[in-house]
This record gives structure tokens, C-alpha cells and sequence, in this order.
């Protein structure tokens, strides 16, 4: 069934196996299906997380069979998760959290690049693929140790990872420079995750036909571009739901905000999909920290990322060009890809666009936006652990603090479920700071200092991170990232 398309105007239809090995369509546009499944929510009401995904990837990602879904989904999750329900929700003071940090790199990325290796490699019997895939990511953070983690060893396929040099916390660095895994590469970059994401791009559209057949080599990417990662990440709003209807928290119907810390909107963009697809959404909460290029989208229509870049304590946010908006706007402006194409194109030349009224009045149904600073992000860490003993990261305060005020502002008194994006202990300095404690110089001591202060044990998933051998060490500038992956996928 070939029912997904590209954004920006190919009208060629392309199965879902076809769209999750090619990454990005080959006018540089996202693939979309041209409708959404509908998902019976009655019928799912004692279902798990295994069987939630079974069912919704299995309805919205046309091309494989029900057998192939269900056994991506069992490799994909299998004794990778240190909680049984995968992501948990906590009830903390009146609001409700998501936990989708229990994953092997201690990230929500984990959901998603937990099966999407599984996906490809389904993918690649199913198609018959002859050529390698290569895999090419831009990080902020916590992209490139999930990709690096879920790719490890996959038979047919590289992938290589690009992050900022600067801005990411220690925690961060180790997990991706110290990965293990002979079909892996990791490289930084003297800029920032905008310059990473940039060139990644900037490579799918420019690599040579003839170097890539001479080489027997296709590129693909595990960013949330890819419709393979986005998919999975619909599934967790689902979960969540329904956990509030088991717990009685809401009734089942009753519609549910959600709180989501948002740099390349495809995490809040799965929150859309699932309402597309029947959730009950009420609000969708696009909080940002003090890069608030969507807090400004959302609210004057006008998209412009000609602003300072500024790194802050959570640094995967640390982004002015949202990847995944493109999706959005295709939905907003009913289909219209030149429209779409259109604005692409402004923005790649003078760095805005803006959007009709009539669009963003669509948008603004379901979405909210709000921006909170380092500094309001750090009292929300030590005013929550103080009143409720609960202790958060950076990323989760800001859409803890962006929901607080979008109630106070709307008077919207809807339940809310927070989506914690990364445990603590991957900023173990910024916590310590924001509940007035002395901060180590060592991160080790900031860990060990965080487990005795909190009475809260560091994941499995991190403990002696920080003393793993660095295994890539290589610095690159932005405009040689092109000549990097030619010399990693040229066969010897």
C-alpha cells in the first residue's frame, strides 16, 4: 500500500517500508500519509505498550503485514526498558508526568530508536535492498546516543552521528564518543545543532547519484524526519491516555492536555498524529526555553529563525529550525505542497516565512505555545522537589513551567500530562545548581552527589558512563561535513 507522500510537492506514492529507508523524500520534503487510521480507543482500553504499538503502527504504517509490526515491536522493546510499562506516568501534585526516560540511553528517544532499527532492517528483506544503508543524524543531544545504541551492529547498515562540540552536557558526550559497535560513527562539529542539521541536509540533497551507486551505498536518517521515528513516538500519547482512564484520573472520551518540551517539534507533532488518529487531545502545550522561535510561530504566524542562538541548560532544545513544523504546515494549509515548498524555500534563503490567518487559526485549535527561561526552569526543578519530592530535568521544568502559565493565562483546568523527556542524571550540574546545592567540578561527584540528595538511584543505563575509553574524537567544521561522509561511505 502506498499511501505517504512528500511534503513539498513529489507526488510520487511511496509504501511505508519505502518512505523509512529513504529518510527524506528526494524533493528534500518529509513523507505524510495522505490520511490518518482511525484507532478504536474502547477496544484498547486494557491493552499494554507492546500491544498499543502493534496496533497503531500496524494501522499507520501501510507496507508491512501485521507479523513484521509485531515482531519489530517485540525486538524493539524486549528487556530494554528498566519499567515494565515503558513510560510510566507518575501523578505529581496536580499534574501528571510521562516518563519516557527508562529506555538504554536514559531518553524519550529511546521509544522510537528502540524499534526503527527494526524497522529498517524489515524493511531492506522486504524491498530486497542491494545497497548498504547509511545512516546520517544531526544531535542535540540525545538523538545520537539512542540512534548509535538502537543501529549497534545491524547487519546492512552504518550510521554516523554529528553533534555540537559545545553545548551538550558531559553526560551526553560520553554516550555517544565511547559507543561500541563496529558499523558506528560519531564526529562533532565547530557550530551548533542548526549548523549539524543544516549540513545533514544539505548532504541528502546534494551527494552524487553516481557516488552513491558506485559505492552501493544509500543514505537515510534517524532524525525524526524519518516517518519510521516519528510513527513510534504517536504511540506513547496513546499510552498515556489510557493510563489516566485506568487510573480514573479522566473518563474515557475526556479530552487530555499534554505539556511538551519542543525543539524539532517531532515529539509534539506525534501528539497531533494521535489526534488525527481519535486521541482525545485537548490542548497540545509547545513549551520552549529561551530559543522561542516556535513560541513566536504560534503566536504571530511568522516563522524566523534570524535571531541569537543561545545555549542553555537544556540543550536539546537548543534549536531555531524546527525540522518537523514542515509536517504541520502541511496539514494546516489542507495539502498544499507548493504552498509548503514555497516556504521552505524562503526560509532556506532569508531565513522566515510567514504563514495565512486561516492556517493559524487551525494551528492555534490545538496548539499553545510558551517560552520559559534557564532561570525560571531551575526554580521550577527546586519549588517541584521541595513540594512534591519529584525530581525533573532541565527539559521537563520547562514544560512544567510553560503548562503552569498556560492555565494560569487560559483558565483551561483540563487535566495535564507533562512528557519527561530525559532523566535527571543526564544534567546532573544544572539540578544540583537549581536546589541550591554545591555543584562538583567532577560530573561523578555530581551524580553521586544527586543519588544522596534525592534518594533516587542513577539508571542503569548511565552508571559509568563517564568512565568508558573514548573510542571518536573527531572535529570537523561545519562546511567539511560533505567531504566527511564521502570519505566514511566510499568502500574500500
Amino acid at each position: 500500500m502506498k499511501l505517504f507522500f512528500s511534503t513539498r510537492g513529489d507526488r510520487e506514492a511511496v509504501s511505508a517500508p519505502e518512505a523509512v529507508l529513504r529518510g527524506i523524500a528526494p524533493d528534500g520534503g518529509l513523507y505524510v500519509r495522505g490520511d490518518f487510521p482511525q484507532i478504536p480507543l474502547g477496544e484498547l482500553r486494557d491493552a499494554d505498550f507492546c500491544a498499543l504499538s502493534r496496533r497503531i503502527l500496524g494501522a499507520f504504517l501501510a507496507g508491512y503485514d501485521a507479523e513484521e509490526i509485531s515482531g519489530c515491536v517485540a525486538r524493539g522493546y524486549a528487556h530494554k526498558f528498566d519499567a515494565p510499562e515503558i513510560v510510566p506516568l507518575r501523578k505529581v501534585g496536580d499534574m501528571h508526568v510521562v516518563e519516557l526516560f527508562h529506555g538504554p540511553t536514559a531518553a524519550f528517544k529511546d521509544v522510537a530508536l528502540s524499534i526503527l532499527p527494526q524497522l529498517m532492517g524489515c524493511a531492506l528483506q522486504k524491498m530486497g535492498a542491494e545497497n548498504e544503508i547509511m545512516i546520517l543524524t544531526a544531535t542535540s543531544g540525545d538523538t545520537g546516543s539512542a540512534a548509535l545504541t538502537g543501529f549497534a551492529d545491524v547487519p546492512g547498515i552504518r550510521i554516523l552521528v554529528f553533534y555540537p562540540d559545545k553545548g551538550i552536557s558531559p553526560i551526553q558526550r560520553a554516550q555517544m564518543t565511547t559507543m561500541r559497535g563496529k558499523n558506528l560513527g560519531v564526529c562533532a562539529i565547530s557550530g551548533n545543532f542548526d549548523d549539524a542539521q543544516t549540513g545533514v541536509k544539505r548532504i541528502f540533497a546534494e551527494i552524487s547519484p553516481d557516488f552513491c551507486r558506485e559505492n552501493r551505498v544509500a543514505l537515510s536518517s534517524a532524525n525524526s524526519i524519518n516517518i519510521g521515528r516519528l510513527a513510534p513516538q504517536i504511540v506513547y500519547y496513546f499510552s498515556a491516555y489510557l493510563d489516566m482512564v485506568r487510573a480514573g484520573e479522566i473518563a474515557l472520551g475526556e479530552k487530555l492536555n499534554f505539556a511538551v518540551p519542543t525543539g524539532n517539534f517531532g515529539d509534539i507533532l506525534a501528539g497531533c498524529y494521535a489526534r488525527e488518529m481519535g486521541l482525545p487531545v485537548g490542548k497540545l502545550i509547545c513549551a520552549s526555553n529561551a530559543n522561542n522561535v516556535l513560541t513566536d510561530f504560534l503566536n504571530t504566524g511568522v516563522y524566523d529563525k534570524n535571531r541569537p542562538f543561545l545555549t542553555t541548560i537544556s540543550p536539546s532544545m537548543d534549536i531555531l529550525v524546527s525540522s518537523n513544523l514542515e509536517r504541520l504546515l502541511y496539514l494546516a494549509l489542507d495539502g498544499d505542497a507548493q504552498a509548503v515548498r514555497a516556504r521552505m524555500e524562503q526560509l532556506k534563503e532569508t531565513g522566515n516565512y510567514s504563514m495565512p490567518e486561516a492556517a493559524m487559526q487551525k494551528i492555534r485549535a490545538l496548539f499553545a505555545g510558551g517560552c520559559a527561561t534557564d532561570a525560571q526552569a531551575m526554580e521550577t526543578i527546586g519549588r517541584v522537589f521541595r513540594e512534591t519530592g519529584y525530581l525533573m530535568d532541565p527539559h521537563t521544568a520547562v514544560a512544567w513551567k510553560v503548562a503552569e502559565d498556560y492555565r494560569a493565562a487560559s483558565g483551561d483546568g483540563a487535566p495535564c500530562a507533562v512528557l519527561s523527556t530525559a532523566s535527571p542524571y543526564k544534567f546532573p550540574a544544572s539540578v544540583l545548581c537549581a536546589l541550591g546545592e554545591e555543584v562538583p567540578a567532577d560530573a561523578q561527584a555530581q551524580i553521586d552527589r544527586m543519588e544522596a540528595l534525592s534518594g533516587t538511584r542513577i539508571p542503569a543505563a548511565l552508571s559509568g558512563v563517564l568512565n568508558r575509553a573514548v573510542r571518536f574524537v573527531d572535529v570537523i567544521a561545519p562546511e567539511d561535513m560533505m567531504a566527511y561522509v564521502l570519505g566514511k561511505a566510499a568502500r574500500a
